[in-house]
């Protein structure tokens, strides 16, 4: 295995990495900053709001998301294993 094989692999997963938290957190991103505006907004600063839609929102995701995102864990999983007999 020379250097450049070890530069694809770790682009394949920065790659996957990338592509299986990216939903995530967008989603925490998106939902924390609408709750912090409506706090804001309505001057109500209670915490467990914003941590218990959070989790209601990521919930939701990896429901409809999660065997998609296992799908591609498993799959780039398989390929490191198929590049094993090449380590040298």
């Amino acid at each position: 295995m020379n250097d450049s094989d070890i530069v694809h692999v770790l682009r394949m997963m920065s790659d996957t990495g990338l592509r299986v938290a990216g939903p995530v957190l967008l989603v925490v991103l998106v939902v924390g900053t609408t709750v912090s505006l409506l706090q804001t907004i309505t001057q109500i600063q209670e915490q467990a709001v914003v941590y218990v839609l959070k989790f209601c929102s990521v919930g939701v995701l990896l429901l409809f998301t999660g065997p998609w995102m296992l799908h591609e864990l498993s799959s780039f999983v398989r390929v490191l294993w198929a590049r094993i007999p090449d380590v040298r």
